[in-house]
């Protein structure tokens, strides 16, 4: 997708408030005239659990510091940072993957909880997708909250979009069957279709959400092609849970992060991709139309822990 503002500043503007906390703190823990001790490696790994980076991670990071230590490549605490940064690229390289939308049309279902900023998220990725130059349809199957259906619409018009949508308390299977078929008949590259987000712990939402899928794939073989679960990354411990249970009952592709710029724990993103194995494609980094972005690995480590 042609995202035309440029990534690397609208990443180091969003994630500002986590590159401060995390790069702060690393440089007052790692200052290089500081003895590489035990109390570095407590100060350490404490720093990057609270970053939302996960023990897992922060464990593995700790051990790869004293292992390097012990070889003698690392002499100095300063030398830790360097050493951290391509920690981070190598556990996100291996799942840096873009939207898959090659198919005609191709189907993206939004999944995620209410307040997550999902249904905003449909709408600024029709708008990246139109500028593109790709014919988008959104579908209102949001059925149990009335807003998310005028939410959609009102998004529809202000990004010229067409939104198929049935009266509040339909059936969201139904409103996908209309969305497929005219997504079909109208030759549209891509069908977004923007989902309930009840509460996770709701066993009848999975119920419902699974529902979709065999309709969508029922009516397009090979559908869902992209299935991304909008995490508001500010939720950190919450939403990893959020995803995990998700990606259990439907079945992920992929993660879009959201409001990035509101939390200092942009780590969560780091430790979604290592925990969960699920690509982050998306991250969103401000409020504007154009704050959808794609996921770029080494722009996100250069912005979170930037060289100093």
């Amino acid at each position: 997708m042609k995202f035309f503002s440029g990534l690397r500043d609208k990443l180091r503007e969003g994630l500002r408030r986590s590159q401060e906390y995390l790069g702060g703190s690393l440089d007052t823990v790692l200052a290089d005239e500081r003895p590489i001790d035990d109390a570095l490696w407590e100060e350490l790994e404490e720093l990057l659990i609270a970053a939302d980076l996960g023990a897992p991670l922060a464990v593995d990071f700790v051990n790869r510091g004293r292992e390097e230590v012990v070889f003698g490549t690392v002499t100095r605490a300063g030398q830790l940072r360097p050493l951290f940064r391509r920690f981070l690229a190598d556990a996100l390289a291996p799942v840096d993957r873009p939207l898959v939308l090659d198919a005609r049309p191709s189907v993206v279902l939004m999944l995620g909880v209410n307040g997550s900023g999902k249904t905003t998220t449909c709408a600024k990725l029709a708008a990246a997708l139109k500028r593109d130059g790709r014919h988008v349809i959104l579908a209102a199957a949001d059925t149990f909250r009335a807003a998310a259906i005028e939410q959609l619409e009102a998004w529809g018009q202000r990004v010229d979009v067409e939104v198929v949508r049935q009266a509040a308390g339909s059936d969201p299977a139904a409103v996908v069957f209309d969305a497929l078929k005219a997504a079909t008949a109208r030759g549209a590259d891509v069908l977004i279709v923007d989902t309930a987000g009840r509460l996770h712990t709701k066993s009848n939402l999975m119920d419902e959400l699974a529902k979709l899928r065999r309709v969508i794939e029922r009516q397009v073989p090979g559908a869902p092609h992209e299935s991304l679960m909008v995490l508001d990354a500010p939720t950190g411990q919450n939403g990893f849970a959020q995803a995990r249970t998700f990606n259990e009952a439907i079945g992920l592709t992929g993660v879009v992060l959201t409001k990035l710029d509101g939390t200092a724990k942009g780590g969560i993103a780091v430790r979604i991709v290592r925990e969960l194995r699920l690509p982050v494609k998306l991250v969103g980094v401000g409020e504007k139309i154009d704050d959808l972005q794609p996921f770029d690995a080494a722009a996100f480590v250069d912005a979170l822990v930037p060289e100093p």
